[in-house]
């Protein structure tokens, strides 16, 4: 019988070649694949986030990890689509218009990901436009906007009063981070959310989803 924890421990190694060897294993024994999303891949990424929280673990680990979760999922996708299993919400993420920097974002996306969102990657110097349209295309649950110059930091404020404007604030919640940014600044802005880091914003992403549902 396959084990999964196996695949959670492989996740965390980065070993990907492996993560995918087990994942087709366990599909081929029948295993459901919400159990293999849960008890494997997504513990695996739990685990790294909070070694990432705990800095035991740093960004390369972290990108390791990730991509080996995401050969496994590739292999997964179909399956939990046929099995009829839901994402945990949907999230739009993207840098404020100006930024060009996405390594943070990059982070925040895979953690995403790895926590069971589904992730519309929206890119660099995003424009509060795009934004907008992402709520209206792609019927997204959470908008997160990172910045990592104090220049473009205005931008995300620009952004949240152009979703107001455009009537969609309600059906939204908005998760803010990037080096300069605070708390506070994220309670200034009217952001629903900061994190101050990836790990933190994938925990957070999930308070804010189950406060909107």
């Amino acid at each position: 019988m396959a084990d999964l924890t196996q695949i959670a421990e492989n996740v965390i190694r980065g070993q990907a070649p492996k993560v995918q060897e087990l994942v087709s294993n366990a599909l081929a024994e029948e295993v459901p694949a919400s159990d293999i999303l849960h008890d494997g891949l997504i513990q695996g990424m739990s685990i790294v986030g909070e070694r990432f929280k705990n800095n035991e673990f740093h960004i390369p680990e972290v990108l390791i990890a990730a991509r080996a979760m995401k050969m496994g999922m590739g292999l997964l996708r179909p399956h939990l689509a046929d099995a009829g299993v839901e994402p945990l919400g949907k999230v739009a993420i993207g840098t404020a218009k100006g930024d060009l920097h996405d390594i943070g974002k990059n982070l925040v996306a895979m953690m995403l990901e790895g926590a069971g969102f589904e992730v519309v990657d929206l890119g660099i110097d995003v424009s509060p436009e795009q934004f907008i349209d992402a709520i209206q295309t792609h019927e997204v649950q959470l908008i997160g906007i990172s910045a990592l110059l104090t220049t473009t930091m205005p931008l995300m404020k620009t952004t949240i009063n152009a979703i107001q404007e455009a009537g969609l604030r309600d059906q939204v919640k908005i998760l803010i981070g990037g080096a300069p940014i605070t708390q506070s600044y994220a309670d200034q802005i009217g952001a629903d959310g900061y994190a101050r880091d990836a790990a933190s914003g994938a925990d957070l992403a999930k308070v804010l989803i189950g406060a909107s549902a």
